[in-house]
């Protein structure tokens, strides 16, 4: 399981969201996989974003899943050399609640799906540097990956890891961790993502810009 995202002052989450993240990281940032538990543990017909649950069923259905004794299993993971990463982040009113999200494939199959809260009230740009640092994450610790080619529409994000640096200041606190990932590959490449072209990652970094939503 991939540590869970270490987030800034700046980058605060509400209760409720934050122990969903908990939840998330039970289930390796695999979103769909974690909020299908939580919409499992929900009575009724409700669900986590299901207008008809309550905060308190939230809360409880939460809690049943973080609590867990075990972690669901997990097929043991393959190792690839070489991966396309996928990253993009989504923000709720930017600033506003934000997400990210990541998708890592190895040719033809799908390894992982990713997504999580990023923070209650930060900008698009905070969230697509996480996407981006948390997404290089799971592609080197849990695949093993020494080459990635990584698919992002943030041109902001391009310019700044691989370009000119003069756009992001506000981000710089993940610039580092970035840089200190990119340094560990054999090789590394990148690819813009145009915004007539299919991101696989958006709809995930929406969920969890959802569910940073999600309070007190």
């Amino acid at each position: 399981m991939p540590d869970r995202p270490s987030r800034s002052p700046a980058e605060p989450l509400s209760p409720l969201a934050a122990r969903v993240d908990e939840a998330l990281a039970l289930h390796s940032y695999e979103i769909e996989s974690a909020v299908a538990a939580i919409d499992d543990a929900v009575p009724g017909h409700g669900g986590l974003f299901d207008p008809r649950t309550t905060d308190d069923e939230r809360r409880a259905a939460i809690e049943d899943v973080a609590t867990a004794e075990a972690p669901p299993e997990r097929v043991p993971e393959p190792t690839v050399s070489e991966a396309t990463l996928y990253v993009d982040g989504s923000c709720h009113g930017n600033p506003g609640p934000a997400g990210a999200g990541a998708v890592i494939r190895s040719g033809e199959a799908t390894l992982a799906c990713l997504g999580w809260p990023v923070g209650s009230h930060v900008g698009n740009n905070i969230a697509e540097y996480a996407a981006l640092k948390y997404g290089l994450d799971a592609a080197i610790t849990r695949f093993g990956s020494t080459a990635v080619e990584v698919c992002c529409d943030s041109l902001t994000v391009i310019k700044d890891i691989w370009g000119d640096r003069q756009n992001a200041v506000e981000a710089s606190a993940y610039r580092k961790p970035i840089e200190n990932r990119l340094a560990t590959l054999e090789t590394h490449e990148w690819a813009h993502l145009t915004d007539d072209e299919y991101n696989p990652a958006d709809a995930l970094a929406t969920v969890g810009a959802d569910i940073a939503a999600l309070g007190p």
